[in-house]
């Protein structure tokens, strides 16, 4: 029968992270598609940090959930996706690709944030080892948000990395590579149930994490 009190104080933990992660992320794709001339997120009220307004009831809420239920040590989810209409875009497939990067971009942002929140929270004299709140929701923040970034650079479509590639790749590859849109969806979700997912980017994660606690000095096994 699962922990519903460690449950609980999972959500806590994880609730605003995870929010903060997937919205700033979608929102940042609206920003700059607006400025390279898209206002199709600006005209659908995307261009919001509010996160009723990005939040996917299975990807945002659900998913999450049953990955902290079944104690998962790789936690993910998406967000609504902001509406770009690439055709309306000075440049479409340049600018295609500078809007993808937005998203990963921002989580990069984020990681640094809240790292360094966690520098500050330490510096101040907070004692080492115990549980609090505000230490586990910064490692969780840097968590969630490494997690996005990697995961969103994987050159798969609908995925950031995949519309990056179909923005840089010659048109001889790019054009193959568009086609695996309808399915990218699938083929994530398959790859995380059968834990290949996790393998895959395990390395990658750690090794991110790791140098942006090193940037600042951080070393969470003792903090």
């Amino acid at each position: 029968m699962p922990d519903f009190s460690l449950l609980a104080q999972q959500i806590a933990i994880w609730a605003v992270p995870v929010l903060l992660a997937i919205t700033v992320h979608e929102a940042s794709h609206g920003f700059v598609a607006r400025h390279y001339g898209d206002d199709t997120a600006a005209r659908a009220g995307r261009l919001t940090l509010n996160p009723i307004k990005h939040i996917d009831p299975i990807g945002t809420v659900v998913l999450p959930l049953v990955l902290l239920l079944f104690g998962s040590p790789f936690l993910f989810g998406w967000a609504k996706p902001v509406p770009v209409n690439f055709g309306n875009l000075r440049s479409p497939l340049r600018d295609m690709a500078v809007v993808a990067a937005a998203g990963p971009a921002s989580n990069l942002i984020m990681a640094f944030g809240w790292a360094a929140i966690l520098w500050a929270y330490l510096t101040m004299g907070a004692a080492p080892g115990g549980w609090t709140l505000l230490r586990d929701m910064c490692i969780a923040g840097v968590g969630i948000n490494v997690i996005l970034m990697v995961l969103n650079l994987i050159p798969l479509p609908p995925l950031d990395g995949g519309r990056i590639a179909v923005g840089l790749l010659p048109r001889s590859l790019a054009l193959p590579l568009s086609k695996v849109e309808p399915w990218g969806m699938v083929i994530l979700v398959m790859l995380l149930a059968t834990g290949v997912l996790g393998q895959v980017l395990s390395l990658p994660l750690s090794l991110v994490e790791g140098l942006i606690y090193q940037s600042i000095g951080i070393n969470v096994t003792e903090s």
